[in-house]
């Protein structure tokens, strides 16, 4: 029995309501497999359009195997290639993120590209060469109210129906005109699935996240999917929130792959803090004058979770990096024109969330330890907290399944 099909036998032999086998959750194999046909297959978030400033302005994302290079270009859009020159593959951009003045060139033979991938002059090699077919390679990319996704699969797949569902509840918030006032990188000891079915339940919080729960309600409609559209407190929000012009109410993909919600914080409370009270003096978007917008939650499998608030949004990208290891960054947005130490404290800013994402560094490594043993066995989800974990584990079987067979 090939890899492909004894994956593909235990996915089909899941028992419904319960976690997965331990070895989807730990064996380097199943993981390549997760990469090909989850990772290098669908769109994934890579950044914000606020981190590229001028033309030639770029970031780099190791995505896997892959080292992935996003670039401005001279017109102004955004463009992304596989960081990797066409001469003997050198990485072409070595810094995470910089800009370079009209022309790409690698450090090993300085060969040169064009901003957009073109290869513009490969020294000294004389007619040997054709430059019109030694460009850097092209990955897929799309850019969505100032978000920037990118596609390693040669056909992508359609990216209009997400930017339909999202567009509306994202550019109220004008995340173009924002910029990064911080960001942090960690490496969770676990396998990417544990990281995101951590995410989904809140069954954890009250326990393992103090800071978090004086303002993020922890009940099962807020972050689970079941019961959520007979919430009364919920739908009374959205019908005030949707009237002030901002799209509120809970939608998810019919794929399961997507979703948006806006959730009312606890109390009187209006942002992340210890308090409840507003992070940044200026408000995100100046042109949303309703004093309370709670926090608007966008899910996007396999790479981005996000809170948007009314003063800052916080962003989550997920990437694996290993079978038992994920790479997850968090960056906090403000309004571009706010000024740090008069506008907003970064500590202020970022310390209900940098505990919890300590907090769930944790829990996850734990998580991913008793997995390790052979004893364990996959045991049974809450019906009543782990709605949100059961559809995202659905999600995940019902993609990758057909791409076994």
């Amino acid at each position: 029995m090939t890899v492909r099909s004894e994956m593909l036998s235990r996915l089909e032999k899941q028992r419904e309501g319960y976690s997965l086998e331990r070895s989807l959750y730990t064996d380097p194999a199943y993981y390549q497999l997760d990469l090909e046909n989850i990772y290098y297959r669908e769109w994934l978030f890579v950044g914000h359009e606020c981190e590229l400033g001028a033309p030639g302005s770029y970031f780099s994302v190791p995505i896997g195997e892959y080292a992935i290079l996003v670039m401005r270009q001279e017109d102004g859009s955004i463009r992304a290639m596989h960081n990797s020159c066409r001469h003997r593959g050198s990485r072409v951009c070595v810094e995470p993120k910089g800009k370079v003045e009209k022309r790409l060139v690698c450090p090993y033979h300085q060969w040169t590209y064009h901003l957009d991938g073109r290869l513009a002059t490969a020294r000294q090699m004389g007619k040997t060469v054709d430059n019109s077919q030694l460009g850097l390679k092209p990955v897929h990319c799309e850019s969505l109210a100032g978000y920037i996704f990118v596609c390693l699969a040669q056909e992508a797949p359609d990216f209009a129906p997400f930017r339909a569902h999202v567009e509306p509840y994202l550019s109220p918030h004008k995340l173009r005109d924002a910029k990064i006032a911080f960001q942090s990188t960690i490496i969770e000891k676990g396998n990417w699935k544990l990281v995101w079915e951590n995410n989904r339940e809140c069954y954890h919080c009250a326990v393992n996240h103090p800071e978090l729960c004086r303002t993020y309600p922890e009940k099962p409609t807020a972050t689970g999917v079941q019961g959520v559209n007979n919430d009364p407190e919920m739908m009374a929000n959205w019908q005030r929130w949707e009237s002030a012009g901002l799209p509120s109410q809970f939608r998810m993909a019919e794929s399961g792959q997507f979703r948006t919600s806006r959730l009312p914080l606890l109390g009187s409370s209006v942002s992340y803090t210890m308090d409840g009270t507003a992070a940044v003096r200026k408000p995100l978007c100046p042109e949303v004058t309703e004093p309370a917008i709670g926090s608007l939650l966008l899910f996007h499998y396999p790479s981005t979770w996000n809170h948007i608030l009314g003063d800052h949004a916080v962003t989550f990208r997920v990437l694996p990096v290993g079978p038992t290891q994920t790479q997850v960054t968090t960056k906090w947005l403000v309004h571009k024109d706010a000024v740090e130490g008069v506008d907003y404290d970064v500590k202020r800013l970022t310390e209900v969330w940098l505990a919890t994402n300590s907090q769930d560094l944790s829990i996850v490594e734990g998580n991913q330890i008793g997995i390790n043993s052979p004893a364990y066995e996959p045991g049974p989800y809450s019906v009543e907290h782990e709605g949100g974990v059961m559809q995202f584990v659905d999600w995940y079987r019902r993609s990758i399944t057909p791409r076994l067979g």
